[in-house]
């Protein structure tokens, strides 16, 4: 039977055949009936064409999707079609003379992106005068303007978009803005705050990095609110430093304001996946207020002297080390040409003894190689064990408290400035963006495990 592709989109086999006998195509709002005697409302959406050919998908009231198995359906109910448009258009941001200019840069990723219906898949899409289109709240707090840098998923950022990006939030302060947001995905969201912290030092506004979690489409999305919190932060806060903006709970509370050099993500789907670790949060944000919760920031000020250093070596790389790891790991950086390995070692920053021979190369070809600790929280102290002050003598390097990622971000950035060891050590060294502390405060480091009473209570208020 001949067919117009367009009505089917994705559908072959079983699901064609279902949709065909009931004269029922994509975009129709439908009720599907079900042998198991469920009755699903919603609206037929395209398949993406790596899907089987078994289920036919429908977006229930709820915004949710599901899948109904084509052998199950014994009755599908038309109650009118209309053919979806997934592109919100741009809108033109309205000028308020008594608001504060904010600069929204977009580089992609979950904020500025949609469901790609032909392969299932989010795509960076959204360019950010469709953000605003999307979230007009947005006005309310600023004059904001906008313009897309990227439109990568966040694994594709490198070198060259982040040189790009420190570059544009120069200018633009240097134009007088009051205030600067990077959409990004966030995925490597912290190795881009990371990078930005020390490419842009001295910044007199605020500049703030966020993301989302789950797709615009979805009800549980995040985007919106992380959004209005950012650029209220950019507009209004007086914290002129990098930070990334996300969710603070897993509820839709508040957002926390993370130090650029102190944040990771931490978990894989949670939309309160940011972390600050070895210190806590610069501070709270809801809609109506910003809440710091510590002194220790830079403050806004109204000059433009803004210092930009954007260089970074690519010839780098993180090992994460592991028992029995062998040296090879180690000499095949060296072999390729490698001039700082930052390694990620266990306890108080160790590695076995297999790899002394390695390290000792490293040092023999004038390779960088620092020292952090896999743990996360805590300070590499290679001065307690004997294993620490060998490697010490093999020219590794201990960082403190750094962070893996941040230590492997700053070293690119010093070995692109120097190629004198020991001034790419005096740079590594000197604190620049609260990467290195002196101490972790007492409530730093808090993991609340489940199962134990006092904690299952406090968890239950934020288990909404």
């Amino acid at each position: 039977m001949e067919y117009n592709q367009e009505d089917y989109k994705g559908y072959r086999g079983a699901g064609l055949d279902a949709l065909m006998q009931y004269e029922a195509k994509i975009w129709s709002d439908v009720e599907i009936i079900a042998n198991d005697g469920g009755t699903y409302i919603g609206i037929i959406l395209p398949r993406s064409v790596q899907a089987d050919e078994e289920h036919i998908v429908i977006k229930l009231r709820s915004g949710y999707n599901i899948g109904i198995s084509a052998n199950k359906i014994t009755g599908i109910k038309i109650n009118g079609r209309k053919v979806a448009n997934y592109k919100i258009p741009e809108k033109a941001f309205p000028h308020d003379p008594k608001k504060p200019r904010v600069k929204l840069f977009g580089t992609g990723g979950t904020i500025a992106s949609r469901l790609d219906y032909r392969t299932g898949a989010v795509i960076p899409a959204f360019s950010p005068g469709e953000l605003y289109g999307s979230v007009p709240e947005l006005a309310d707090i600023c004059n904001l303007e906008t313009e897309k840098l990227y439109g990568v998923f966040s694994e594709n950022m490198g070198p060259e978009q982040w040189i790009g990006t420190a570059k544009a939030i120069a200018a633009e302060i240097e134009k007088g803005v009051q205030g600067i947001v990077i959409g990004h995905g966030t995925d490597t969201m912290h190795h881009t705050a990371a990078i930005l912290s020390f490419m842009i030092q001295n910044s007199p506004v605020p500049i703030v990095m966020v993301g989302s979690q789950r797709s615009s489409d979805r009800p549980s999305s995040d985007a919106a609110l992380n959004l209005i919190h950012s650029v209220k932060t950019a507009a209004e806060s007086d914290i002129a430093e990098v930070m990334v903006c996300m969710f603070g709970p897993t509820s839709d509370d508040y957002g926390l304001l993370h130090r650029g050099t102190r944040v990771r993500k931490m978990h894989s789907s949670y939309r309160s996946t940011f972390r600050t670790i070895g210190e806590i949060p610069l501070a709270m944000v809801d809609r109506n207020k910003i809440t710091p919760l510590t002194q220790d920031y830079k403050r806004r000020r109204r000059d433009r002297d803004v210092k930009i250093i954007p260089t970074f070596e690519e010839r780098l790389g993180i090992v994460y080390y592991y028992p029995n790891m062998h040296p090879d790991m180690i000499d095949s950086m060296i072999d390729n040409g490698y001039r700082g390995i930052v390694i990620a070692g266990t306890g108080l920053g160790h590695v076995n003894k297999p790899l002394y021979p390695a390290l000792k190369r490293a040092q023999e070809k004038n390779v960088a190689v620092y020292m952090t600790v896999q743990t996360l929280w805590g300070y590499v102290q290679m001065y307690v064990y004997d294993t620490g002050r060998d490697m010490m003598e093999l020219g590794v390097v201990p960082m403190a408290n750094m962070l893996p990622e941040v230590a492997y971000m700053k070293l690119g950035w010093a070995l692109g400035q120097s190629r004198d060891l020991e001034e790419v050590k005096k740079i590594m060294m000197t604190p620049i963006a609260g990467e290195i502390t002196e101490r972790e405060p007492s409530n730093g480091y808090l993991i609340y495990q489940g199962g134990i009473p006092e904690v299952e209570e406090f968890i239950s208020k934020y288990n909404k």
